[in-house]
């Protein structure tokens, strides 16, 4: 069976059309890194692999022999290495490996969280790599799977077809389920990728010992997808210092079991000391419809706001909106520093909550959007419009991200 193309290859093949520099790539468990990278790969080098790893540790001599750098050649070929950030001493292989050897090879690497945190500590690889963040399949990439134009990053709407649609509603983005659409199948990955992530990426890349207590931490997460994290009430549940679950919660989201989206101040340090909101990366086992219908926003908008710097098409925020008089709006997306549109979301079509509007007007934002769910999709393009709240159809707004 051939392998799905995803709108990632399109950064991949942009990204060796334009750069010299190595492509990082991270992601979830599971969320189709190793299957989309070999499609662009000459050479797949991977730390799990015995030979491989003998090789990787022999040195760079040893690896240029098996990838017959030291020949001449038609072009540059390239390299897939896999679970490298597993390697100790990963940091230091790549720059060196790199800086000798970089203009006669294109680089991929992917692997987890420790590819997102490289900056922290060891050799820098600054200015040798770019990085990509992989997110599951999402509306629109079910309709394109092209990168957006430079000049108008958001797309023209196109409707949804209604079977890829309700799959990604009631299975989530990620390929396995996303693909295969059976209940049965769906709820077994969702229980296994949640149990090899307490059981296996904690144990292999973190030094917490209280397994147990981390587990009850995660099924709390697990409950409370688009709710503000209160860490005090957390701590107390977990009986755990509340420093503990800082840490705890911050090594989750690094795993990929969730992110946090946090109160948007033009003060960036006034953010820091306000609740965050947790949203789970897979929506699909979400029970209840508000809480799912928020987090299958949230998803959509943190990829497409990840997918938009990583291209280098501006710098891009997502956060939300809450004040003293607990007036919110669920997310703000910001470009270049400044609001750009905010999204209310509803499961339901009602009236514009007066929030919404509020805050269009305290912040001069160019658009609001309150996206309803259950709306039919309508072809018309959402950011034609600016100055005033719209309600839009979910399949309408989202088939204009990425």
């Amino acid at each position: 069976m051939a392998r799905s193309k995803r709108i990632y290859d399109a950064f991949l093949a942009e990204h060796f059309s334009h750069n010299r520099q190595m492509a990082f790539v991270s992601g979830p468990r599971q969320v189709g890194k190793t299957t989309t990278c070999r499609g662009h790969a000459d050479f797949y080098v991977n730390w799990d692999n015995e030979d491989d790893r003998e090789r990787l540790l022999a040195g760079s001599a040893a690896l240029v022999e098996t990838l017959g750098l030291n020949r001449l050649s038609a072009g540059n070929p390239a390299v897939l290495f896999d679970e490298l950030h597993k390697y100790p001493r990963w940091k230091q292989f790549l720059k060196g490996f790199f800086d000798v050897y970089g203009d006669r090879v294109r680089v991929i690497v992917t692997g987890s969280s420790r590819l997102e945190v490289y900056r922290r500590g060891g050799d820098s690889l600054m200015g040798r790599y770019f990085p990509y963040r992989m997110h599951p399949f999402s509306v629109a990439e079910s309709l394109s799977k092209a990168l957006p134009d430079p000049e108008q990053i958001v797309r023209a709407p196109r409707k949804p077809k209604a079977a890829n649609y309700e799959a990604l509603w009631t299975h989530g983005g990620y390929p396995e389920p996303y693909l295969k659409r059976d209940s049965r199948f769906s709820r077994r990955w969702q229980s296994l990728r949640l149990e090899q992530l307490v059981r296996e990426d904690i144990r292999d890349l973190t030094q917490i010992q209280q397994i147990d207590q981390l587990q009850i931490l995660v099924k709390l997460l697990s409950g409370r997808s688009a709710h503000q994290l209160i860490y005090g009430n957390l701590a107390k549940e977990v009986r755990v210092t509340v420093d503990t679950i800082r840490r705890w919660v911050e090594v989750l989201q690094s795993l990929h079991l969730g992110f946090l989206v946090r109160p948007w101040f033009k003060n960036v340090s006034r953010s820091l000391r306000k609740e965050p909101k947790w949203f789970l990366r897979d929506w699909a086992s979400i029970e209840d419809p508000g809480d799912k219908a928020e987090t299958f926003v949230a998803c959509h908008l943190l990829k497409a706001v990840d997918g938009w710097n990583d291209l280098g098409l501006g710098k891009f925020e997502l956060g939300y909106l809450r004040d003293k008089e607990k007036r919110e709006v669920d997310f703000l997306v910001a470009r270049d520093g400044k609001p750009w549109f905010l999204v209310e979301v509803k499961q339901r079509d009602e009236e514009i909550g007066r929030a919404l509007e509020y805050f269009q007007r305290q912040l001069d934002a160019p658009h609001a959007f309150q996206v309803v769910l259950d709306s039919e999709y309508v072809g018309a393009d959402c950011f034609a419009e600016g100055r005033r709240p719209l309600v839009v159809p979910a399949k309408t707004f989202l088939s204009q991200l990425l």
